[in-house]
């Protein structure tokens, strides 16, 4: 008799205490270091909250947008094939493709220069939002190399 299929359990996630919003909560821990939660919490609230007076529109609808337009549809996975390796390119489920632009985005604002993290997120986010910077030419670089290998597209099984 066969085995049921192995199912990844999902731990709950609870909500930001500001805005009600499961990405954001993932967002800042994502942020945080070494269990430092609040200062993760200070770090993106500052952020949206200098977003918000810039933009003069809701935090939220700032973050979404950031996170949809840093959002990568495919990336290239590597498979080895009769001796050849090749970049094979994939569609990627909507979580995975969150996760990504979260840890580009803080990656990015960290090595960006600048005095505090609120202020390299800020303009990290302000970057994404005009399709310029980083994280972008990431996404951007990730589409270009699935593009690029298409022809080999017929080997995901």
């Amino acid at each position: 008799m066969a085995r049921k299929p192995y199912k990844k359990r999902k731990y709950g996630l609870k909500p930001d205490v500001k805005y009600n919003s499961l990405i954001l909560a993932k967002f800042i821990n994502v942020i945080m270091v070494d269990g430092k939660k609040s200062i993760a919490q200070d770090i993106v609230y500052k952020t949206l909250e200098i977003l918000e007076k810039k933009l003069k529109k809701p935090p939220l609808e700032i973050f979404d947008n950031v996170m949809e337009k840093a959002r990568p549809a495919v990336e290239v996975k590597s498979k080895r094939l009769g001796g050849a390796n090749y970049q094979i390119p994939i569609e990627i489920k909507k979580e995975r493709s969150l996760a990504l632009t979260m840890r580009w985005l803080i990656n990015f604002a960290r090595k960006r220069s600048g005095h505090s993290m609120i202020e390299r997120l800020t303009a990290e986010m302000l970057d994404i939002l005009d399709n310029k910077g980083a994280t972008i030419k990431k996404k951007e670089d990730t589409h270009r190399m699935a593009e690029a290998n298409k022809a080999f597209a017929h080997y995901n099984w």
